[in-house]
This record gives structure tokens, C-alpha cells and sequence, in this order.
């Protein structure tokens, strides 16, 4: 499951004109159930709090499961479940409750969707979306996140935008204290040459990426590129904090799993719950083994380029994106570099942009720029992948931010 794609699919039925919150909720939970990659869903529910009648009513049903009556109204008081879900939002269980049982659930999945309103003094989701699988494992879970932070940063973006005030001044210094905090573009690190580069889709963005001196020594030398899920000065904002903390982290040499592990919980602590980041951190070995570990948390696999063989490596997450699953695990994995190899990391923003056919430029065109160019300079690669990619996609109607750096051994 794409983690990054099925929040881009959310984002595009939601970026459509909707009378209402609960009209997003039903097309969204349709396309959901119709989508065969997902976790082989065949059904769900979308549950609507009601303070009035201190429970939620069922809002909407699809898909082939068993049809609970239109009018149906649980009592919180009556269905502990719904406390866990304020406090934990996501959860797996067995199912408890007698009408429920006798339509045949006797697992189930569900999640908090959008924002929170008091019954009796105790904070509950507006929404709750539950989903029916044949698989009801930790990847349902996780991928249940996903939409629910999804469509919770749908609905908030679509309150916010029916009453946001321009504010220019305070994003033009929003813009300008982004730009401090981001590194150099070049850098030179042992057999290494290192650029980097963003271009924010709005005057700030949510890509980052970050060069960190790893201890005293000198001798290991990080490497981050993270992408927030939403956009402008939110997003932002919560790129600098990680940026931020993945600075004061690097002063510990920490190692990278249990560092992962801290940032994931940092951004479910910190960040509201519709926030999210993907995050990929590596880092180089002053020695001549070219040893480059990292851990990928749901990011875009960069691509590594062999450069005596000519193939390209994808490095695949290793966990899930940063923030609804708190307790998460990150492995390790590694590659070597050799003389001549070259490693791109990426955003989101260079695959998935679009030209006026709606045709994405993608990893096979980012491919076939990287082989092209791979005799030259970083900076030179960087900036024939990010000319390749406006050229590509001047006339289309999406844009995201774009981030890249490249990482080459030269010696």
C-alpha cells in the first residue's frame, strides 16, 4: 500500500466542490470500497456524532456487507469503544456490541475522522469511519490512518478556507525564516559531493531537507528529506519543527531506528491530528566501504544508480509515515556507494507532477533523466532533473513542492 499515494487520491476527490462534510465522507468511503489495492476492503460505515442524542447515528453504508437500519443511534454511555477511539483514534478489536454481532461483525476497524465536540464534558470525532476487510492486521490499521488523517485535514482545510484573511506580511516572514533554516545547497563530505534544493509550490512549503554533522567526530554525516502532508505556512511550520528536532537529535548520535522511532512519536504528540510527514534519513561513513545507511518512513523510494552496471535501486520504506501510529518500528537498511554512484532523494513533487494531459512525469521519465546526466556534477544533475520536470508540467493544473538532493561519490 502506497501510503503517500492513497493520501494524494483522498486529496484529489476532496480538492472537487462538496455541499458538505458528509457528502466528501461518502464519495471518499466509496472510492475507498471500489479500490481493489486497498487492503481488500468490501465495505464500510461513516458514523456521525450527535450531542443531542449523546451517540452517533449511522450516516452512511456500503458495499458488501450486511445493512444496519438508517436510523440506528449507539449511546456512548452503552459503547466503551468510543472513548478508545477519542484517545487512541485508530483501533482494531472484537466486536462487542449485540445488533452489531448479529449482522455478522465480529471484528472491526475504525477511526476518528475530522473535529472534536463535547458530550458530557469528554472530547469525541464528529466522524467515525469504520472499514470491513478479509485482512484485519496492522497494515489495515495503519492504511485506516492514513485516510482518516486524511480526510480530518480535508474537512479542517475546508472550515479554515470559508473564513481565512490574507495575510501576507506574516507569510512573507514565515517565507523568509524557512529559507534561514535551510542548509547550503552544496556540500562536500569525504569521497562525497552533496546538493540540494526545494521549490515551494506556495511563498512557504512542506518539504525540507536538512545536511546534519553527526557527534564530535565528524565522521558521520546525515542526510534528511521530509515532506508534510499539508500545505503553505501549516505545513511549514511543522517541516521546521522536524527539522528542528532532527538538529538537536544529531548532537546525541543517536542511532537511526530508535531516532525514527522518536520522531514518529514526537509528530503524533506535538502535531494535530490530521498531520502527517513522510521522512527519509540516511547517513554517510567518512571510510572507503561507502556504507550509507537509512531508514525511509513512507517516503517516495529515492532511486541509487549504479554506476558500472547502470541499474537503478529503489529504496523502499522501511516503516510508515511519521505521526498516526505512534508505536511504530523502523528498520535499517543499506547500500554501498562506489565511485560514480549516485543517489536521488525526492519529494513527491517531481514524480507526481502533471502536465495538461493529467499524465504524471513519474519515476521512469526521473530514470531516464538521472542515466542521461549521471557523468556530471550534483548540481548539475539537480538542476536537469528540476527543469526537466517544469518543463513537463508548465500547462498542468497541480502543483506540489519540489525537493531533491543528490548525492554522488566521486573519489
Amino acid at each position: 500500500m502506497d501510503q503517500k499515494k492513497l493520501n494524494r487520491t483522498i486529496e484529489t476527490i476532496a480538492s472537487q466542490k462538496f455541499p458538505s462534510d458528509e457528502e466528501l465522507l461518502k464519495t471518499v468511503l466509496k472510492e475507498i470500497v471500489g479500490d481493489s489495492s486497498i487492503q481488500n476492503v468490501i465495505g464500510g460505515r461513516i458514523w456521525k456524532l450527535k450531542p443531542e442524542l449523546a451517540g452517533y447515528k449511522l450516516l452512511y453504508q456500503c458495499g458488501k456487507i450486511k445493512k444496519l437500519s438508517g436510523d440506528l443511534v449507539i449511546k456512548i454511555k452503552d459503547y466503551p469503544t468510543f472513548d478508545l477511539i477519542s484517545k487512541e483514534r485508530t483501533i482494531l478489536g472484537n466486536e462487542t456490541h449485540d445488533l452489531l454481532r448479529k449482522k455478522g461483525i465480529f471484528r472491526f476497524s475504525a477511526s476518528g475522522v475530522g473535529f472534536k465536540s463535547r458530550v458530557d464534558g469528554k472530547p469525541y470525532f464528529d466522524y467515525i469511519l469504520a472499514l470491513n476487510s478479509d485482512s484485519m492486521d496492522e497494515e489495515l490499521r495503519v492504511t485506516l490512518s492514513i485516510i482518516a488523517t486524511a480526510l480530518t485535514s480535508q474537512i479542517k482545510q475546508r472550515r479554515y478556507s470559508a473564513s481565512v484573511n490574507n495575510l501576507r506580511a506574516d507569510i512573507d516572514k514565515a517565507r523568509q525564516l524557512q529559507k534561514s533554516i535551510l542548509p547550503e545547497h552544496e556540500y562536500k563530505f569525504f569521497n562525497y559531493e552533496i546538493y540540494g534544493l526545494t521549490y515551494p509550490a506556495e511563498i512557504v512549503g512542506g518539504d525540507f531537507f536538512d545536511y546534519l554533522e553527526i557527534g564530535d567526530s565528524k565522521e558521520v554525516f546525515g542526510i534528511a528529506l521530509g515532506d508534510a502532508a499539508s500545505k503553505g505556512v501549516a505545513a511549514a511550520a511543522e517541516a521546521m519543527y522536524l527539522s528542528g528536532a532532527l538538529r538537536m537529535a544529531s548532537n546525541f548520535e543517536i542511532k537511526i531506528s530508535p531516532l525514527m522511532q522518536r520522531m514518529n512519536q514526537l509528530v503524533n504528540k506535538i502535531f494535530e491530528d490530521d498531520k502527517f510527514i513522510s521522512l527519509f534519513y540516511g547517513e554517510l561513513i567518512a571510510d572507503e566501504k561507502g556504507l550509507f545507511l537509512y531508514a525511509n518512513a513512507g517516503h517516495n523510494p529515492p532511486l541509487f544508480l549504479k554506476s558500472k552496471s547502470n541499474k537503478i535501486e529503489y529504496l523502499e520504506p522501511t516503516g510508515p509515515v511519521l505521526g498516526p501510529a505512534p508505536q511504530s518500528k523502523y528498520t535499517i537498511a543499506n547500500v554501498s556507494f562506489d565511485i560514480g554512484d549516485i543517489l536521488v532523494i525526492y519529494s513527491d513533487g517531481i514524480t507526481e507532477a502533471v502536465n495538461n494531459s493529467f499524465e504524471e512525469f513519474g519515476e521512469k521519465n526521473l530514470s531516464k533523466v538521472l542515466r542521461r546526466n549521471m557523468n556530471k556534477t550534483p548540481r548539475e544533475i539537480t538542476y536537469a532533473i528540476i527543469d526537466e520536470v517544469i518543463k513537463f508540467s508548465k500547462n498542468g493544473k497541480y502543483s506540489d513542492d519540489k525537493t531533491l538532493v543528490v548525492i554522488k561519490r566521486v573519489k
